[in-house]
């Protein structure tokens, strides 16, 4: 070997010797971002002045635990309801029924040793958050260099949602059981996801598009045998899996229908936060009608017409399918993430109704932040970092520092 050749081989080897192991690397990176935000929500306290949504006197803690982090401590602390609440017009008023119980349970057990479900609620979501950040790590690893899966992680810990990683919200603890299951699928490690599929289904709503994209994903793999083998093994583990994904997906419904004697409890539950919008909103629920009246809502409100909201709609499925099928960043993150992304969409699409909460209801697809990170333009990597904070910075102070209400569990 040339004595160059054994210099260069030495340099490699002692720069690899420097590098940080990724778990302090994402500890670092993370940390950075959590920092940000508490110092955005500082700021957004300080913003609440008379009449705003947390009034003049709040802190970091009352923002912390404002919105839905109130209910989940208020399952925490009276369970579920055997009789629905009803409004004066004789509707199912809101009520925990909504809120899925791993999370809340679990941080009254971690809090009690503190004497208090917050902080038993905020440790959860900052470290579900960080081991969040380590498994998108490994999972973008398998697709993409070391560089381009640092960024994805880096965008993902300071995106503009990002304050879920750091409030009483059950979103941080879903991430984690989603990427660890996508990883898994991923992998071609099936066993462990029989016990993560419930612990989804039971932490947030999704885990039926986590059964849309089993089937997905058995059918690519069907189509693919000849590069990759589908043994009929894995063919069991992923329909069986798939199976067991939609049946936990409705057993919460069933669950409620049982403790309440109604056997549309949670849907009516649900329907309940769409009346916040559209007071006569009732009925049973359709799938896509909630998108399709949201559009409605919303293209009319702002005086373009439901047909031209219609024909958005349309336009922006056919794109987000073409990106998510022919992007070449996007096709470099691997099918699994592709197809789940195709599937919570879907899902979204079949079962929400659009309004403010979109935006959080989309960080399932995080996954995607890795294509973001593919180009290697330092110009590129930083504007989109810029954008990150600016949309954080507006998610913030929008949802905590405005408006006039401050919205209490009745």
């Amino acid at each position: 070997m040339a004595e160059g050749s054994l210099i260069e081989s030495g340099q490699v080897e002692h720069a690899a010797r420097r590098r940080l192991p990724f778990v302090l690397r994402v500890a670092l990176i993370y940390l950075s971002a959590r920092v940000v935000t508490t110092g955005f929500f500082a700021i957004a306290a300080a913003l609440a002045g008379p009449g705003t949504r947390f009034g003049p006197h709040a802190g970091i803690g009352d923002l912390l635990m404002g919105w839905d982090a109130q209910w989940y401590w208020y399952v925490a602390v009276n369970g579920y309801p055997s009789v629905l609440p009803l409004t004066d017009s004789g509707q199912v008023a809101e009520n925990q029924w909504a809120f899925l119980p791993v999370y809340p349970y679990l941080a009254q057990a971690i809090g009690v040793p503190f004497g208090a479900w917050a902080i038993g609620g905020i440790v959860i979501s900052l470290v579900a958050g960080y081991l969040s950040c380590l498994v998108l790590y490994r999972m973008l690893r398998m697709r993409l260099d070391r560089g381009a899966a640092t960024w994805g992680v880096v965008f993902f810990a300071f995106a503009p949602l990002a304050a879920v990683f750091q409030i009483g919200y059950a979103e941080s603890l879903f991430l984690l059981w989603l990427f660890l299951a996508i990883w898994l699928v991923a992998r071609r490690r099936y066993g462990w996801l029989y016990l993560l599929v419930p612990l989804m289904g039971f932490t947030r709503p999704g885990v039926l598009a986590f059964g849309l994209f089993l089937g997905l994903f058995a059918i690519h793999r069907w189509f693919t045998r000849r590069t990759e083998p589908f043994p009929v093994r894995e063919i069991l583990h992923v329909v069986a899996l798939g199976l067991w994904a939609v049946v936990v997906g409705f057993a919460w419904q069933v669950i409620a229908a049982a403790v309440t004697g109604r056997p549309d409890a949670y849907l009516a539950t649900e329907l309940a936060w769409r009346r916040n919008w559209l007071p006569d909103a009732d009925g049973d629920f359709v799938p896509l009608h909630g998108f399709l009246q949201g559009v409605a809502f919303w293209f009319d409100s702002w005086g373009m017409g439901a047909v031209t909201g219609y024909i958005v709609l349309g336009l922006l499925v056919v794109a987000i399918a073409a990106l998510l099928l022919f992007e070449p960043h996007v096709k470099r993150l691997g099918p699994e993430i592709r197809l789940w992304s195709a599937s919570y969409l879907v899902y979204l699409l079949a079962v929400f109704f659009p309004q403010s909460s979109i935006f959080r209801l989309l960080v399932p697809v995080s996954p995607l932040w890795g294509a973001a990170a593919v180009p290697r333009s330092a110009l590129w990597r930083v504007t989109v970092l810029v954008l990150c904070l600016a949309g954080q910075w507006w998610w913030i102070v929008n949802m905590y520092a405005m408006g006039n209400t401050y919205w209490q569990i009745p």
